[in-house]
């Protein structure tokens, strides 16, 4: 069948290479630079997957500007546009994806609607009201960033948000695009369904902000991080995973999504979400004061990015660490090869890595990397276990 994706970022692409696989699939996005750079086989982003993928000829798979030409004759539409989360209204903001379904109505109101960007608990049956329609469900997405189509391609598990057959239908699109075999599905209803994905994340974005606390107490208290670590894992009720410190949760979801779960508690009682938030924002401050309590004159910053073989640093932990760096009058001096701009928040990016380990007093890395052991000596990070999670 044909089925449109709407919006080409890590989910809508690796979305639509897998249901490429076996079906026609058009991507509509708005930026020019993107589509052409889609059609001529080339990743808009880094992930090594997607770069394998663009290479196959075997793929029902394109990329276009035109409303028309992507939602005439599908069967599916897929929303995958972003919603950041707004602290005023305290509210993702979700214009984009009613704008793509004004337009839907407008061209084909037959298809299915399924959205796959993040959106607040209730946002499906809201939809419903405003727009008098009943042919649109949420699918969430847990992808990673760097591995979004390999994610896709091994889900940990599928979740559809509508019980009904062409839900069933949407459902098994995924499992036949899939490598993985024995995949767990679960059909639930469209608002338990966004609640499973902010929870999902709250959740994660809790184990983060756990053992960054369980770090800080280490640090604080002239403590072994590791050890203790080692030793709280030993319980295979908490498990040796997703334990390595950090400078705090970032990147596109945890933050947003731990918010806007938040949000939706007002008026429930709970203590623990909004303190999932606070955690994180304690962090970066105890992470700031540390990193100036000897007046260093330049503080080096060693990537932006949140993890190894990625090219995003959108709304990553150091981000904040350096707004506070700087409210505190340090110089703060930046390594990002992946940054097209010569500044970020007014800090000058240094391509010459030698250039940048002699001007720095002290380099900060979130994650420790081969190239900069040469200076270890001048190093602060907390990356106890040397990997990603």
């Amino acid at each position: 069948m044909k089925i449109a994706i709407v919006g080409t970022g890590y989910v809508g692409l690796s979305n639509g290479l897998l249901l490429s696989q076996n079906n026609e699939v058009v991507a509509l996005d708005i930026i020019p630079e993107k589509i052409n750079m889609i059609n001529k086989g080339i990743p808009p982003f880094k992930d090594s997957k997607m770069e394998e993928f663009f290479k196959r000829t075997d793929l029902d798979f394109k990329a276009t500007l035109n409303k028309k030409e992507a939602y005439i004759g599908a069967s599916y539409i897929i929303i995958a546009t972003p919603t950041d989360y707004d602290p005023e209204t305290k509210y993702f903001n979700t214009k984009s994806i009613e704008y793509v379904i004004e337009d839907i109505l407008k061209i084909n109101k037959e298809a299915v609607i399924v959205i796959k960007s993040t959106i607040p608990v209730g946002y499906v049956e809201s939809l419903k009201k405003k727009f008098k329609i009943d042919n649109i469900m949420f699918s969430p997405e847990f992808l990673r960033e760097g591995t979004a189509l390999l994610d896709n391609l091994n889900p940990s598990r599928i979740i559809v948000g509508e019980i009904s057959e062409r839900a069933k239908i949407f459902g098994e699109l995924l499992l036949e695009g899939a490598d993985k075999k024995d995949i767990k599905i679960l059909y639930t209803n469209s608002t338990e369904t966004e609640a499973v994905k902010l929870f999902s994340n709250a959740y994660l974005a809790m184990r983060v902000a756990y053992f960054n606390e369980l770090d800080t107490y280490a640090e604080v208290n002239g403590l072994n991080s590791e050890q203790i670590i080692d030793g709280v894992g030993l319980d295979p009720r908490i498990g040796s995973h997703y334990n390595n410190p950090s400078f705090g949760y970032g990147g596109y979801c945890f933050p947003k999504d731990t918010k806007q779960l938040a949000s939706n508690f007002e008026g429930v009682p709970s203590n623990i979400i909004q303190a999932i938030v606070d955690s994180n924002e304690t962090r970066k401050d105890f992470i700031a004061d540390t990193l100036s309590k000897n007046n260093p004159k330049t503080i080096g910053i060693y990537r932006l990015i949140m993890k190894s073989d990625s090219d995003n640093f959108r709304s990553s932990a150091i981000e904040g660490i350096i707004e506070k760096l700087i409210a505190k009058n340090i110089e703060v001096i930046i390594y990002e090869p992946v940054a097209k701009e010569k500044t970020f928040l007014g800090c000058n990016i240094l391509d010459n890595l030698d250039e940048f380990k002699s001007s720095s007093s002290i380099i900060v890395a979130n994650r420790i990397d081969l190239k900069i052991l040469d200076v270890k000596d001048k190093v602060y990070t907390r990356d106890i276990f040397h990997c990603d999670s």
